[in-house]
């Protein structure tokens, strides 16, 4: 069986290295790691503080998958208790500008996405309220 060599990117093809790379940056809690990270420097206890929601296996794991693409440097100090810090990677603040793009426009379009979630959420109601007020009647005869 011949096999087909690709020579470009192709964010279509599941064993493209450029799908990894988005799926890694597309994850919830890595863009806001990257958001927290913006500002600077900061200790694990920081980050769990700062992202709401995030669980400590989830921020482990979040930080290790960064920490091997190259978006994040982990320092430890030899101190007791240890103290370790994050920071972003040079190649990781190449990413501030297209993920602030992104965190604007969420900002920018809350009011239509939510107006939109509301026409949807009603318009599956719809049917099924009509089946309860069909049943009503049908008890009330």
């Amino acid at each position: 069986m011949e096999t087909k060599q690709y020579t470009y990117p192709d964010v279509f093809r599941a064993d493209c290295l450029s799908r990894q790379v988005l799926d890694l940056i597309a994850d919830e809690w890595t863009s806001l790691v990257i958001y927290a990270l913006e500002g600077g420097t900061m200790r694990f206890g920081q980050l769990l503080k700062r992202i709401d929601g995030i669980s400590k296996k989830m921020l482990t794991q979040t930080l290790r998958a960064m920490e091997r693409n190259g978006l994040v440097r982990r320092v430890v100090y030899p101190v007791v208790p240890p103290v370790v810090e994050y920071s972003l990677t040079p190649l990781g603040q190449t990413l501030l500008e297209p993920m602030n793009a992104l965190k604007i426009w969420a900002y920018g379009h809350l009011p239509e996405v939510a107006q939109a979630r509301g026409t949807y959420d009603q318009r599956d109601k719809a049917p099924l309220q009509e089946q309860v007020a069909s049943l009503v009647r049908q008890r009330e005869m």
